[in-house]
């Protein structure tokens, strides 16, 4: 074994055994729960229950994990896009940034159950309806991010290239979108899981059964016919939704800024 292979097994052992570890000790802890005070499985199911119900299901659940990831993935892309823009455009013209920021809180803030309904009567049930919750929920933290980003390039930055006679393409460009891109990647990360928990609530009003249910379909269903490992079984297929899409920005995050920023770079032990 040579010495550059030493450190690098050294590294990838210390990052997987503590998540293996804790994933071993809480299915240690979920069983002896449910031996001590003899809880029911329609109540919590057993990890060995759900391991059955994972070989026998898995066919079934493909097609409605299928539905939300596509529900969710679109959701985040349109979110993405249209944060990034709003925020790019707070940023050009305050008056902008006074008019729609208030309504962006209000969007963040309104219960998304509670509007989902009117979009129901707008758009119809079904994937387009879900898609826009999806975008809707996971806007705010891109276009927040992106303002703030956008807003903290150095100042002095910004002077010598209004001295260097740069103009404002070229100073957005070249500057103020460089230096808020880790804003910017944040906000698409905390949007991953958004768009994902979007799509999930617009299916619980929004959604349909049959071929084209999701994931917020079998949750409904499941848990209004008590079948427990199955209800489970959805909320891990929409675990392993979710952090499929905030691994792929965590990829592109490592790609844009490892070499450069901060908070990419390897800590020094």
């Amino acid at each position: 074994m040579t010495r550059s292979t030493a450190p690098g097994r050294s590294r990838l052992l210390w990052t997987v055994l503590p998540p293996v570890g804790a994933l071993v000790v809480g299915l240690v802890a979920w069983q002896l729960v449910i031996t001590l005070f003899d809880i029911p499985g329609y109540m919590l199911p057993s990890p060995a229950t759900m391991c059955r119900t994972v070989l026998a299901e898995l066919a079934m659940i493909s097609a409605p994990t299928w539905v939300t990831m596509r529900e969710a993935y679109v959701g985040f892309l349109l979110a993405g896009i249209g944060g990034v823009l709003v925020g790019l455009v707070m940023s050009r013209w305050r008056l902008m940034e006074r008019g729609l920021y208030p309504y962006l809180i209000i969007l963040q803030t309104v219960p998304i159950v509670a509007i989902a309904p009117l979009f129901v009567v707008w758009l119809g049930p079904g994937a387009v309806t879900n898609t826009v919750v999806a975008a809707m929920i996971a806007l705010f933290p891109v276009a927040a991010n992106t303002l703030a980003g956008l807003k903290s390039t150095d100042r002095n930055l910004i002077q010598l290239y209004t001295m260097a006679g740069a103009p404002p393409r070229v100073r957005l460009l070249s500057l103020r979108l460089p230096s808020a891109l880790p804003a910017i990647l944040t906000g698409l990360r905390v949007a991953a899981g958004a768009a994902v928990i979007g799509a999930i609530v617009g299916e619980f009003v929004a959604g349909v059964g049959g071929g084209q249910g999701g994931l917020g379909y079998v949750i409904t269903e499941s848990a209004v016919r008590l079948r427990t490992p199955e209800l489970f079984l959805a909320v891990l297929a929409a675990c392993a939704v979710s952090l499929l899409l905030f691994g792929a920005v965590v990829l592109v995050e490592r790609r844009l800024l490892g070499r450069w920023h901060e908070s990419a770079l390897p800590a020094e032990e």
